[in-house]
């Protein structure tokens, strides 16, 4: 198994060091692959005043760090071609949003860019939607997609999961991964913010790998309610 994880955004680069670290031991212990992951840039922040980040510079620098300490691969997301640029000679493998799951110019461009890159499902889609995402992806010449359950839409501030959608995806021929964490995320659920119930999560990602998935996706801090 891949476990693909780490914290929603860079916050600070003593606490990304700190997760990294941890996670690192974790997986070595266990002998599962890992992958870091850290948004430089979270770009669909409920309210316009929300923490995005450190600004795409330091954030590149401390994810070299991260690299360089502990040997392993990092992941991020990207919301436009131009950020694609500037993060592509950095980072090992780039995250679509699920928001932006549908955005032509950027799934090519990032396909195009010889990168694995994992597809967030949008909440928006069914499973069998995502066949003709992959196809964009795959005709642009890079066989290194994966596709990740995140949740769909279920009401007002609610996600639910249909484990069919994992076997739906799966059967395309790709990796599936996921994504334990937002797939209990209650989005808006906090009025100026997103709430979550996560302890639901672990459940749902061992109920996952029964499917025979290729990894889980996981948001994780030192200190979650903060």
């Amino acid at each position: 198994m891949t476990l693909i994880a780490g914290p929603c955004v860079i916050e600070s680069e003593a606490i990304i060091m700190q997760i990294a670290e941890k996670l690192t031991q974790l997986c070595h212990k266990r002998q599962c692959k890992y992958i870091f992951k850290a948004s430089l840039d979270k770009a669909n922040r409920t309210k316009n005043d929300s923490f995005r980040g450190l600004g795409i510079e330091n954030g590149l620098r401390i994810l070299e760090k991260v690299k360089s300490t502990f040997a392993v691969p990092v992941i991020t997301d990207i919301h436009d071609c131009d950020m694609l640029k500037q993060v592509k000679d950095t980072v090992d493998f780039l995250q679509i949003p699920a928001f932006l799951c549908s955005q032509t110019d950027l799934i090519l461009a990032a396909a195009r860019s010889g990168l694995p890159v994992n597809i967030k499902k949008g909440q928006f889609l069914s499973p069998n939607d995502m066949q003709h995402v992959l196809d964009k992806a795959l005709a642009a010449g890079n066989p290194n997609i994966m596709l990740c359950e995140r949740g769909s839409s279920f009401g007002y501030n609610n996600l639910v999961v249909d484990f069919r959608g994992l076997a739906i995806m799966k059967s395309y021929g790709q990796p599936v991964i996921f994504d334990a964490t937002h797939s209990v995320q209650l989005p808006g659920g906090q009025g100026g913010r997103s709430g979550g119930q996560r302890q639901y999560a672990s459940t749902l990602a061992k109920a996952s790998l029964t499917v025979g998935i290729g990894g889980i996706f996981a948001e994780t801090h030192p200190d979650p309610d903060q």
